[in-house]
């Protein structure tokens, strides 16, 4: 009797470890799910965060580029208009210049050195070129023949891009006038003096915002090398504007 009485015992022991060892079970699975679907948001949590840096990171970057670019194509042009220079040309009837100066275009001669593939004084042309509703401004050289030839016969290459964007792009030409002040045309060609200073526009396209303020190179030449020898009196540039209509 006592015997039975143990073994069931034993028996209602073991019925409440089994149940038990279900429910531990049941306890460890369900939080095994619960594990994975917390992992599962934070999972998609973290890809979306990934991504909106990603997609912060390169815009930061494409304006950092954009802007360095500006910057090279500023410094660029400072220098080109600086060391232009002074050379006169066969002109309609007088020696003219070697300038010339449009919204979309300008050509005059420098240097050449370093910075160049020409060893010696070089033809500098920027060039506006519009494709569909972007803009870019191009830097093209050759090599100087000398004071007998014409700028516009000179085919210029090795292209160079300076800028690029949805833009408008434009150039104005500015001379001191007699009361000192600057005065601007959009054209400058055929004139017996260079222009002393000039101005690069650039404006948002979509919205005809400037993109920077007008920026205004200062050209240093005033005369030819042999000016002061030939015509000390005459030799300085002064106020003169370039020939009308041109």
């Amino acid at each position: 009797m006592r015997r039975a009485h143990l073994a069931a015992r034993v028996k209602v022991m073991r019925q409440a470890l089994s149940r038990q060892g279900s429910r531990e079970q049941g306890f460890s699975l369900i939080e095994l799910l619960a594990a994975i679907a917390i992992a599962s948001v934070i999972l998609a949590a973290v890809g979306a965060l990934v991504r909106n840096v990603a997609l912060n990171f390169d815009r930061g970057t494409r304006a950092v580029s954009d802007g360095e670019r500006l910057i090279l194509a500023i410094e660029r042009l400072a220098a080109d208009f600086g060391s232009a220079r002074f050379v006169m040309t066969p002109g309609g009837g007088s020696p003219v210049a070697a300038f010339i100066g449009e919204a979309a275009r300008v050509i005059f001669v420098g240097p050449g050195g370093v910075s160049s593939n020409q060893k010696g004084e070089e033809v500098v042309g920027l060039t506006v070129e519009q494709e569909d509703d972007v803009a870019r401004l191009v830097r093209r050289s050759a090599a100087w023949l000398g004071p007998r030839t014409r700028l516009e016969d000179i085919p210029l290459g090795d292209p160079v891009i300076l800028l690029e964007g949805k833009l408008l792009i434009s150039f104005d030409f500015g001379r001191v006038n007699d009361g000192g002040a600057l005065a601007f045309s959009d054209g400058w060609k055929g004139a017996p003096v260079l222009p002393r200073v000039v101005r690069l526009g650039l404006r948002d396209r979509a919205t005809g915002a400037d993109v920077i303020a007008a920026t205004d190179f200062v050209i240093r030449a005033d005369t030819s090398g042999g000016c002061g020898q030939q015509n000390p009196v005459g030799c300085v540039s002064g106020p003169a504007a370039p020939k009308a209509g041109q």
